[in-house]
């Protein structure tokens, strides 16, 4: 089951149902099932009291996920900053929020399925794995054309 939750900020205009149908077609794709998956969207400065509680981190971020996966079933926390992804797609995906806020929807659960971007050549291997999973939804019309 995917719930999608808000911290301090207002729920994205994010179509569920197709986005959770999305989520699971991705999973499929690496042999995986969906379990308990929640996202949180939040504001920098909840995800950054996040960032330095659990993870000793003092950056802002975009996501952070918790991985309580068991076997092939996927399941975590997943932590969104909204203000990140809209500063993120003005610098980096040509304004599309949308486009923008999706792409780290998906990290997360490439994240689960075991795909990291830390290591060397691990941040190409995730940018083509988010990029196919984009396609799927392009493929369905999902995003406006020039958007």
């Amino acid at each position: 089951m995917i719930t999608y939750q808000t911290e301090d900020i207002e729920m994205p205009a994010i179509k569920k149902r197709e986005t959770t149908e999305w989520i699971k077609a991705v999973a499929a794709t690496y042999g995986k099932k969906i379990g308990e998956i929640a996202y949180i969207f939040c504001s920098d400065e909840k995800i950054l009291e996040v960032n330095r509680q659990y993870l000793g981190h003092d950056y802002y971020t975009d996501i952070i996920t918790f991985d309580y996966c068991e076997g092939n079933r996927l399941s975590g926390d997943l932590f969104i900053s909204l203000d990140t992804v809209r500063t993120n797609a003005n610098q980096f995906a040509g304004g599309d929020y949308d486009r923008e806020l999706h792409r780290v929807i998906i990290h997360g659960i490439l994240h689960l399925c075991g795909i990291n971007d830390k290591g060397p050549g691990e941040r190409e291997v995730m940018e083509e794995a988010e990029n196919k999973a984009l396609g799927l939804l392009e493929n369905k019309g999902f995003f406006p054309e020039n958007a």
